[in-house]
Formats: structure tokens, sequence, C-alpha cells
């Protein structure tokens, strides 16, 4: 009994010991928001594409107190808890604006002897930002002051109603005059201009705007569209554009790439109405799309779809180190060893996928079978629902075989059919999650 118990222990120690080296496994994230900047004589418009997944977009007004604090109106879809949501972009009632955009972190990390402020509530910071500056010279100021390397997955550019913008980058500021201004999801102090081209929207942004500029809300919303996304599978892609005219201090917004309906709303005169938010979504026409988002489980957003990914991870890490001792205690006495073989690899694969499937939210949107932006484990991983799916047939005809002969003793007999129960579920989930939908 001792025995038993000890192999036992030996068993989670080590189950849970390969846990926590898969954590270390996580998929680069693959984004894609982008804005654009116009300035036409004295009228200058900013456009923002945020791109992402989550279904709870709103716009917010907060007021300032008029003398050292300003009002701002700010658009975001990530809740921040207690801190409400945390800003994606924004403008105040002196027509300063900024946008939010994810980015790879620069490969140098240059160091610096200066002692600057900490960030601890990067929501609150970025709000402040607008609560406290007119321009993008006192953003500089107002910025130099923190280690702003804390946003260093970020890039942020912020736009004054002069035209002039600031670029800001994890380790690196930078002024700019230019009329038009286009950015995604690069850092552009350190990414080659041909590199940030393959981004597709980027170069339809840039492309656009080669022949012609022009200020007007149709224009813009010609450009805003252009450089939208939205990829076949589950309608993702552009979850809200917002476009700001820095000079009259209005901002029209469109909803889940969908530019023939819009809303618009003055700054100053929202303000005035004192603090309040919107959910963006009830401000529009149903959108089939957004409502088939909204509706789609997956185990961000479905607590017991991640607690069953949590429990095959456990199996599956269980099952592996049990058969692998398994086939060496009976592989000279027992029939169908080499099938007690077959599953420790696979189970290990597997207890890996399960961890992939709740970190890396991508692969239930991007195209079947996902490929990551950089070579990675995940390129082979995605072939892994398809694996299942091939063997699935044989390992249950060997699981009946066994069941009815008492091939085994009873627990790997039990462990042996739980496996293929559990195969046969997640064969169902990954249908549904459109891991085999590679056509069309």
């Amino acid at each position: 009994m001792y025995v038993q118990e000890h192999k036992m222990q030996k068993l989670k120690f080590f189950s849970l010991s390969l846990l926590s080296l898969l954590l270390l496994f996580s998929a680069n994230q693959a984004w894609s928001c982008s804005m654009y900047k116009i300035t036409v004589g004295d009228k200058t418009m900013v456009g923002c594409n945020e791109d992402a997944w989550r279904t709870s977009p709103r716009i917010w007004f907060e007021i300032g107190d008029g003398t050292t604090s300003y009002g701002a109106a700010f658009t975001g879809s990530r809740y921040d808890g207690s801190n409400g949501f945390a800003p994606q972009s924004g403008m105040n009632e002196f027509g300063l604006c900024f946008s939010r955009l994810a980015a790879s972190p620069p490969k140098e990390n240059p160091t610096s002897s200066v002692i600057k402020k900490t960030i601890n509530n990067p929501t609150q910071y970025l709000k402040d930002i607008l609560h406290n500056c007119k321009t993008v010279a006192e953003v500089q100021s107002y910025i130099e002051a923190y280690d702003y390397s804390f946003f260093n997955e970020d890039v942020f550019i912020y736009i004054d109603q002069s035209g002039d913008y600031l670029v800001v980058e994890p380790y690196c500021l930078t002024l700019g005059h230019e009329p038009t201004y286009v950015l995604s999801n690069f850092c552009p102090s350190c990414t080659p201009q041909a590199k940030a081209l393959k981004l597709d929207r980027y170069l339809k942004g840039v492309t656009f705007l080669q022949n012609k500029q022009d200020s007007s809300l149709s224009f813009c919303t010609a450009l805003s569209d252009t450089m939208h996304v939205c990829r076949a599978r589950n309608g993702d892609g552009t979850l809200l554009t917002s476009i700001w005219d820095l000079k009259n201090g209005i901002v029209t917004l469109y909803f889940y790439h969908n530019y023939k309906n819009y809303i618009q709303f003055n700054i100053k005169d929202e303000i005035a109405k004192g603090n309040h938010q919107l959910e963006i979504p009830a401000l529009f026409p149903p959108n089939k799309e957004f409502e088939r988002l909204a509706t789609y489980s997956i185990p961000q957003n479905n607590r017991n779809m991640m607690l069953f990914l949590i429990f095959c991870a456990g199996l599956f890490a269980v099952s592996a180190f049990y058969f692998i001792f398994s086939f060496f205690e009976s592989r000279r006495t027992s029939k169908y060893p080499y099938v007690k073989l077959l599953l420790v690899p696979l189970n290990l694969m597997l207890l890996y996928y399960m961890y992939v499937l709740a970190r890396n939210i991508n692969l239930f949107y991007f195209d079947a079978p996902y490929q990551d932006v950089e070579f990675s484990l995940l390129n082979l991983a995605a072939y892994l629902p398809f694996l299942l799916i091939l063997l699935i047939i044989p390992l249950w005809l060997f699981n009946i075989k066994i069941l009815k002969e008492k091939s085994w003793m009873l627990f790997p007999r039990l462990l042996f059919t739980f496996n293929n129960a559990v195969y046969i579920v997640l064969i169902c989930l990954f249908a549904y999650w459109g891991f085999y939908s590679v056509v069309g």
C-alpha cells in the first residue's frame, strides 16, 4: 500500500513539474490594429481601428476641473477591474488625441541611470495624460518623467490640433510633423519600412494616401474601411473604428466593420453632461456578425470550457507518466504493450496543446491550421486535432479488444477507456471551434 501511494505521489510531482514547464511555452500573439492621421490646412483627423475579439466596446466621458484637469472621451473594450475599461483611443476637449497599438517588444533594451516615476496604474496613467496635457510637447514632458518602458509590448501615438504627433515606443519618443502618418503593430524606430509594409493593413493605408490627402469624414471613412480587418472565420476583425476631428471636437464611431451606420458625439457637449459611459453595441442596429462572435464560446469566455481544458491537462499528464511506467513493467507479460507506448507521446502532445488553447486566443479565430507569426511549436501543434481524429478509430478498436479480453489490469483498462472518451469530447470541441475547417 505504501509503495503504491509513493508511486502516485511521484506521478503527481512529475505531472505538476511538467505542467509548470509547459507554462513557459507561451505562443506569440498576433495583433491587427491600425491608425492614421491626416492634416490639411488647420484641420487634423485621426482614425483608429481597434481589432479585437472582445465583445464589450465602450465609449466614456470624464470631466475635468476646468483649470489643471481637462475633460476627455475614451474608447476601449478591455475591462480592468476597479479601474474600469482600459483606454484604447481618446481625445480631450483641447483636441489632443491618442491611439494605442500592440507591438512586439524591441530586441534591444537600453538602460538609463535616470531615476523615473513608476507606472503603478497603467489605465489611470493613460487617462491622466489627456486630463493634463494640451499639446504633444506637453505629453512628451509628462511621459519623460515616467519609466514608460512599462508598456513593453505597446506603441502609442499622440496628435494635437496642430497636426504634430509624438510616437511613444518602449524606449524611444519621436516627434513628427508630417501631414499624414500611418501606424500599425510595430515600433517604427527599429522596424525597416520593407518589413512594416508586409503588414497588409499598414500597406493599404500608406498606398491609399499616396495620391490624395483629404480631411473630410467621407475620405477618412473610406481610409478606415480600406485598413480594416475582416477574416472569414467567425467574422472576426475590426471591433470598433473611431474617427476623431481634432478641430471641431467630434468623434465618429463605426461598429464591427460596418461603415454604413455611424454615430457621432461632440466631446464638449458630452463632457458637460458629467461622467458617463455608453455600451457601443446598444447604439447600433443588430449586427449578425457581432452576434455570432458574442455567442461563440471558447475557454477564454466560458468557465466550463477552461475547467475542462485544465482537467484534460491533468489527465494527460498523469496518463502519460502512468503508461510509460506501465509499459516497462508489463511489456513482456501483457498484450498490446505498444498501445501504451503510443499513448505516452500522444498525451504529452495533447497536454501541451491544452495549455496552448488556454493561453493563446488566436487559435480560435485565425484560419486553420493555425500558423504563428514566426515559426514556433504552434505551427506543428496545429495539426494535433487532425492526428487525433486519425487515431481515434484504431484506439477505440484496441480499447474494445482490451476490454473484451481483459488483456490489461483493471486500472489501465479504465484509464485507457477514459482517455478515449475524453478524446471524443475534444474532437467535438475542435470541430465546433473550426480547427478542421481548412477549406472555405
